[in-house]
């Protein structure tokens, strides 16, 4: 996640990856005033065996991998971030996911689109996809980024393990669930979209490509569910195995808001933590991952995070601190509402567009 610093002395706001971190936890979580109404469309066994693909123990060697010295921090543009972004390109040729950019698992981002001065190269976004079966036309977005901070002038390398190879390998779980459904004949109805942003650290930068060079229409994206940290705990929930912060569900789509409620109601029960999604919220964090540049185009988004912590763009910040129970339920969250959504009669409706 993109670092921030309110500098409220001077009215203005700051962001950059290089600042100190300022969390604001605020005493009473907020819940958006929206009452629960929705009927889920899914089969539950369906929900259940495919969402029971999703393990702890999967995603934890391929978050060894992914978050290894190997691969340098993967820092943008950079040889690290290359080779991160050719393992998820692999990952999915092996599973049979197909190719999200017309014949080409990569969009590239040229190294113009950086800010000026940035000296970074060029990089790329990682793109995969399944066709729906029924209403192809139209995608749901699944998002996280792929890229670190690097490593620091000694040679230590930043892992990035929550930050974010959770919600990379997350994504990765959830498209071999969803895989295994299309060679049973279960397929989704609707399209998805697995998309892998670069660029996340530096300013939202492969995210902001691709909702300016949208491979499949915006009009035609029903929603992205973006998962930027969620394997650990933070500290206002350091004893709690079931909770995850929920940001901007409710923003733009009543609809979505309530199939995200009831979808937990019904499988999971964990803790839908709002605290971070209130007005004028401090720290800002609707505002800081990949979601964003979605939801400036009016596409309905959620935010998955777990907060941060003392290793937030640490070096410690490394496979072995995850939770990896706690990630395979918020991975099978994640999916299960993806499933829903990717089924319904009907997509959810924009009714509070900006």
């Amino acid at each position: 996640m993109k670092k921030y610093i309110a500098l409220l002395s001077l009215g203005i706001i700051a962001i950059s990856c290089n600042e100190t971190k300022t969390v604001v936890t605020p005493q009473e979580p907020a819940k958006p005033t929206i009452v629960d109404l929705t009927g889920l469309e899914s089969n539950e066994a369906d929900v259940n065996k495919y969402a029971g693909t999703i393990t702890a123990n999967e995603l934890q060697d391929m978050l060894y991998i992914y978050a290894s010295d190997e691969f340098e921090g993967r820092n943008t543009g950079e040889p690290g971030q290359k080779k991160a972004a050719e393992y998820l390109k692999n990952y999915y040729k092996n599973l049979g996911v197909a190719p999200g950019n017309k014949g080409d698992y990569y969009q590239i981002v040229p190294n113009t689109f950086f800010r000026k001065g940035s000296g970074l190269n060029d990089s790329e976004n990682v793109l995969a996809f399944i066709k729906g079966s029924e209403k192809p036309e139209e995608v749901l977005v699944l998002s996280a980024h792929l890229d670190h901070v690097g490593m620091d002038g000694k040679g230590n390398v930043f892992n990035g393990a929550d930050d974010d190879g959770s919600g990379t390998v997350a994504i990765l779980e959830i498209a071999e669930a969803f895989k295994q459904a299309v060679i049973e004949g279960k397929g989704p109805k609707r399209s998805i979209l697995f998309l892998h942003v670069t660029g996340e650290e530096k300013g939202l930068y492969g995210s902001a490509y691709y909702s300016e060079n949208p491979v499949y229409p915006l009009e035609n994206t029903i929603a992205d569910l973006n998962i930027d940290m969620i394997g650990r705990n933070d500290d206002a929930h350091l004893e709690d195995n079931n909770y995850v912060y929920l940001i901007g569900s409710d923003k733009l789509s009543t609809d979505l808001h309530n199939i995200s409620t009831a979808v937990n109601k019904k499988y999971f029960d964990i803790n839908l933590d709002y605290r971070y999604n209130v007005e004028n919220e401090p720290n800002r964090f609707y505002y800081r991952s990949d979601h964003y540049n979605f939801a400036k185009k009016n596409v309905p988004i959620i935010f998955y995070f777990n907060g941060v912590h003392d290793d937030y763009h640490q070096i410690s910040d490394t496979p072995d601190k995850i939770n990896y129970p706690l990630l395979e339920k918020r991975a099978q969250l994640v999916f299960a509402t993806a499933w829903e959504l990717a089924n319904r009669k009907e997509r959810p409706v924009v009714d509070k567009a900006q």
